[in-house]
């Protein structure tokens, strides 16, 4: 990956919207037995402060909920998509819990949960060209999570892509499995997504606290940058 670049279609359709990134370098992502129950209590904590974001009987009128709803009403959708806020947000809802899977992916859904922001990451390394945030032209090959066939992108979809296809669909609702990532990921971009002034207030406080958990877990420095509409690319530190 060169640069993180957010299309000028984009920010026609959130003009408030704010991108925040943290990029690290040389961690190590194995899952360790030793480690899971530090994960359990990470997840179990965060998913018992989400319940803050759950105010409403109703699940879909929660305002985090709500929003997202509305965000993915405005551009061309696969059917059932939702917000990855909302899939765990509507977990913890049904009272399912949440089970270690590896430190990135635990790490993030915490934060995720703790803040009602989406978040997601993908391999620096596995990235083709630039990463970019926008529009689809229509077509765009994507495999997502363990798929043998192609689902590509319907057009105007909202999507996160590179050279080589789509990179995330909707959002961040699915991943390819080409850049997603692995117990193998040694360099990574984590991202947090908001559209409007008071998620983008979450969103700084969570991208924080993620950098904090990740500074803890894996030694490094770690780097945090944001994409606005007046800062529209970012270029990940080396």
């Amino acid at each position: 990956m060169k640069k993180l670049i957010v299309d000028d279609q984009f920010w026609r359709l959130f003009p408030e919207a704010q991108i925040d990134t943290l990029t690290l370098r040389g961690i190590d992502n194995h899952d360790k037995a030793r480690d899971h129950a530090y994960f359990q209590q990470l997840l179990d904590e965060a998913a018992r402060e989400s319940e803050q974001f759950m105010t409403e009987g109703i699940f879909r009128k929660n305002p985090v909920v709500d929003q997202w709803r509305q965000a993915y009403r405005q551009f061309k959708t696969k059917k059932g998509a939702r917000s990855s806020i909302e899939a765990l947000l509507k977990r913890v809802d049904q009272g399912r819990s949440f089970s270690p899977i590896f430190p990135l992916v635990d790490i993030y859904n915490s934060i995720s949960l703790r803040y009602g922001v989406p978040a997601g990451g993908e391999d620096l390394n596995a990235i083709q060209g630039n990463l970019h945030l926008g529009e689809a032209k229509g077509g765009e090959d994507f495999f997502p999570h363990g798929a043998e066939e192609n689902s590509p992108a319907l057009p105007g979809e909202v999507i996160y892509y590179d050279d080589q296809g789509a990179v995330c669909r909707c959002f961040n609702w699915r991943e390819a499995q080409r850049t997603e990532l692995t117990e193998s990921t040694t360099d990574s971009v984590l991202v947090i997504e908001s559209i409007n002034a008071e998620q983008a207030k979450r969103a700084d406080e969570a991208i924080e606290a993620l950098h904090q958990l990740c500074k803890e877990r894996f030694k490094v420095p770690g780097h945090i940058q944001k994409v606005t509409r007046d800062n529209r690319e970012i270029q990940p530190i080396k």
